[in-house]
């Protein structure tokens, strides 16, 4: 029952994924068959579900003490584990010339031994010869993972997608907290035009926070590349420091959990 734009926007997802071989940081097409209704992409299967879903129930587990050792018990090491993995699955796209547009836990997958792959394609673009793709349609935008380029004047490069992974660190360290808690979309808009950023959370350490705060640079030439960012976490995951204080993580609303279905630009 799939309408002529849905199947548009599978076929385009397809042919992104085409393009990619197999990585261990992104999530496998196995195979597809598109010369008949009904469509079939075949995906690679990763048991754990989505990053935000898997970081908001690690929270729950945290509350009971773990008693039943379950694999959701996380550690410092673990949430610098993966964001360093996305940083490499995204480090491969980019080389590919493919911005993913909508880099967020939620399309991130969590497998086995806490392996993180890059998913969800829907939004990404093959912009191998200009390296700059601009938005033309409407439709719904992830507005709270977006740098102020796309925001304002409908442009996506590998360096918004950096701003995004810098949105996608902050629901790591904050366990799976919405982004700019308390303010609506419009509003964060405004603020992020005017230079507000996300603020540190309290348990997370300057140099976690720094990385972040690196991908938000409003001049996206100033912004890391994903080669540097796996660097940048390469060095944190062989020192022995915990960089995200989990006993001191806020249980209060700041760090809360909202639906955001109804936002769109």
């Amino acid at each position: 029952n799939a309408t002529e734009k849905e199947k548009k926007e599978l076929l385009s997802e397809l042919g992104v994924m085409k393009l990619i071989n197999p990585h261990p940081n992104v999530v496998t097409l196995l195979g597809s068959c598109t010369d008949r209704d009904p469509l079939f992409v075949i995906m690679e299967f990763v048991p754990f579900g989505k990053l935000q879903t898997y970081l908001r129930e690690s929270r729950v587990e945290r509350s009971y003490g773990n008693l039943h050792g379950s694999s959701k018990h996380l550690t410092s090491r673990d949430l610098t584990s993966f964001a360093y993995q996305v940083a490499k699955g995204m480090e491969y796209l980019s080389s590919k010339g493919i911005i993913h547009r909508d880099l967020a836990a939620r399309n991130i997958l969590v497998g086995e031994n806490k392996t993180c792959k890059v998913a969800d394609f829907g939004f990404a673009r093959d912009v191998i010869t200009s390296h700059v793709y601009e938005r033309k349609s409407e439709g719904r935008l992830p507005i709270r993972w977006m740098a102020p380029e796309s925001l304002y004047d409908n442009i996506f490069t590998t360096k918004t997608d950096v701003w995004s992974f810098g949105i996608l660190m902050w629901e790591i360290v904050t366990l799976g907290s919405t982004p700019y808690p308390g303010l609506a979309a419009a509003e964060v808009m405004r603020r992020v035009r005017d230079g507000y950023r996300l603020e540190k959370p309290e348990h997370c350490k300057r140099e976690m926070y720094n990385i972040m705060y690196y991908c938000w640079d409003p001049d996206p030439n100033e912004r890391p590349s994903f080669s540097e960012l796996t660097c940048l976490l390469d060095k944190l995951l062989v020192s022995e420091n915990d960089y995200i204080e989990l006993d001191r993580f806020p249980d209060h609303s700041y760090y809360n959990i909202t639906n955001l279905s109804g936002e769109k630009l």
